[in-house]
This record gives structure tokens, C-alpha cells and sequence, in this order.
């Protein structure tokens, strides 16, 4: 379901609820700057509380939804029309603010800045939960419907033409994907730009995606990271990983899928202790085992950096 792109200045008369609560939280492993947060059992800490030392636009952007896809059985895709001032960063994620609905979501992008650049939209795929701002985008959201969104976010990828070639070893559980998938993309558009100026690699020397779900069915974005791969086989490879799989995987899948959980022996090759920038996002006891394993690999903390979604 689609609708052309547009905001419309209508929208700038949204009235916004209270701040409330959300979905995730980033660290960067090793950071003085910021401290580990435990979970109490009692309490659900708030997406603005759990954020509230990140970085945050000022600005509060008017946004529509124009586009709505089924990404999986439980996740949907959101196409959403933001004002042309609007930006981000590959990884970052969006305070999500919704007419009458008291909590504020917080989802990271899973759409590349050059697709806003291109077509003054973002993109935000959302599983289903009975978190109010997850179940109003399930139960409630149209085509057309009015939001609100504003920008934050420490965990991104965004180099600078005078940066030194990296290895990207991206690390995604779950829908732990999303901001990973950003990322990859922007690698992606990096390497076409690279390509057709000539040049090499640009900031890029290589992209692994390291990508763990229960089954293929819950594998959000499979088919345009396997195209990303095959469009770049010297630069972009990827790993799927399936936990509990039962059915019979599909022939264009089968040269990608691992059978059981990311290895040490998977992450060791695709560590160089001075080159390989590593960004992790997917459930704490994932993130937390894949970080020691680095770690004991030889990768700097300072070059791992993550994100936690609950």
C-alpha cells in the first residue's frame, strides 16, 4: 500500500503527546563517556529515559506515512514523507511521536540517506509488540497518517572522504538488523559513488554481515542484501544464521545460510585488529558474548561499537 511521497505543510500543525517510552538503547564498548544500564525486572525503562544521554536533533520534523509493507509475518515496513531540511546518519534511529498515543517509540532507519537524498523519505520496519507505538503501527496506521519524529543517536557510520579504508563487520540478532541494514546500505551507495568516479574502494575495503534469526521467514531485507552481495561479491558478503529452522531453506538462500549460531571461527576471519570496524545490534546476551569474543580476538574496544534493543 503506497501513496505519493509528500509532507505537507498541513502536518506542521501537529500537536505532540507527552514523552513516554520506547524501544532501545546504544553503547560504545569501552567508551568513558558513557556507562553501562542494567534492565530492572520491575520496570521497563523508557526509550527517552534509556537516550537521554545521546545525541538528539532539536528539531522535530512533521512526517506521513505514504507506504506500507509486510516485511515478515510480524514486522512491517514503513515508508514515512519527511520535510526536505530532515537528515540522518546511517544507524541512527528516530523518537517516533503519534497523534493520541501517549508513548514515544524509538525506531532506528533501515533505509539509506541516500534515499532520502533521492526521494525525501525514510523507512522504518517495526515487529509487532503490545508496546503502544508498536501496536498502533500493526493495529492503527494508514496511509496517510500524521506523525512525528525527531533524530538521535550516537551508533552510525558516517566517514568522511579522508577517512582511512575500513573492513565493516556488521553484527545483527533479530531485528537488531535495522540501523546494521542502514549501514549497509550507505556502504553500498559509497561504492557506487566510488565506482563511478573511478575510483577504488573508496572509505570501503570490504562489508561481512554476520545476520541471526530463528528461521529464513524472519529474515527482514534478505533478498536486497543477497542483490547487495552479488552486486559487490569482492566487497559485500553475508552470513545468515538460523537458530530453529524446520523447513526446507530455498535454493537462492541455501549458498548463504549457517545452520546454529555466529562462531568465533565466522568473526576471527573477518577481524584485522587495524582495519575492521565492528558494529553489533541485537539482544544484550548476544551483544555482550560477541563483544568478549572480539575482544579476545584482538579488536580494539574503541572499534566495537553497539547497540542493545530490548
Amino acid at each position: 500500500m503506497n501513496a505519493p511521497c509528500l509532507a505537507s505543510a498541513a502536518a506542521r500543525s501537529f500537536c505532540l503527546p507527552g514523552p513516554a517510552a520506547g524501544l532501545f538503547c546504544w553503547r560504545l564498548l569501552g567508551s568513558s563517556s558513557t556507562h553501562r544500564r542494567t534492565m530492572s525486572s520491575k520496570r521497563q525503562i523508557d526509550h527517552l529515559e534509556r537516550t537521554s544521554n545521546n545525541y538528539r536533533q532539536n528539531a522535530l520534523y512533521p512526517a506521513q506515512v505514504c507506504g506500507i509493507t509486510s516485511e515478515s509475518e510480524t514486522v512491517k515496513r514503513l515508508r514515512i514523507a519527511v520535510p526536505p531540511d530532515f537528515v540522518f546518519k546511517a544507524g541512527q534511529w528516530v523518537d517516533f511521536f503519534i497523534p493520541g498515543v501517549e508513548k514515544v517509540g524509538g525506531f532506528s532507519m533501515c533505509s539509506s540517506p541516500a534515499l532520502l537524498q533521492r526521494e525525501g523519505v525514510i523507512e522504518l520496519a517495526v515487529k509487532y509488540t503490545k508496546h503502544p507505538p508498536a501496536h498502533w503501527v500493526h493495529s492503527t496506521c494508514t496511509v496517510g497518517s500524521r506523525v512525528a519524529v525527531r533524530v538521535g543517536g550516537n551508533f552510525y557510520f558516517d566517514p568522511s572522504p579522508s577517512d582511512p579504508p575500513v573492513d565493516l563487520l556488521l553484527v545483527a540478532g533479530g531485528v537488531g538488523i535495522n540501523p546494521l541494514y542502514s549501514i549497509l546500505l550507505h556502504a553500498k551507495d559509497l561504492l557506487h559513488l566510488n565506482q563511478a568516479s573511478g575510483g577504488g574502494g573508496g572509505n570501503i575495503s570490504s562489508a561481512h554481515l554476520c545476520y541471526s534469526a530463528k528461521n529464513t521467514q524472519e529474515l527482514l531485507f534478505k533478498s536486497s542484501i543477497i542483490e547487495a552481495c552479488r552486486e559487490f561479491p569482492d566487497k559485500i558478503s553475508c552470513n545468515f544464521h538460523v537458530t530453529q529452522q524446520s523447513a526446507d531453506v530455498d535454493a537462492h538462500l541455501q549458498p548463504f545460510i549457517k545452520s546454529g549460531r555466529i562462531t568465533e571461527e565466522e568473526l576471527e576471519a573477518s577481524v584485522d585488529s587495524q582495519r575492521t570496524l565492528c558494529y553489533l545490534c541485537g539482544p544484550p546476551p548476544m551483544i555482550e558474548a560477541i563483544s568478549e569474543t572480539l575482544t579476545e580476538l584482538g579488536l580494539p574496544k574503541k572499534r566495537i561499537l553497539y547497540e542493545k534493543w530490548w
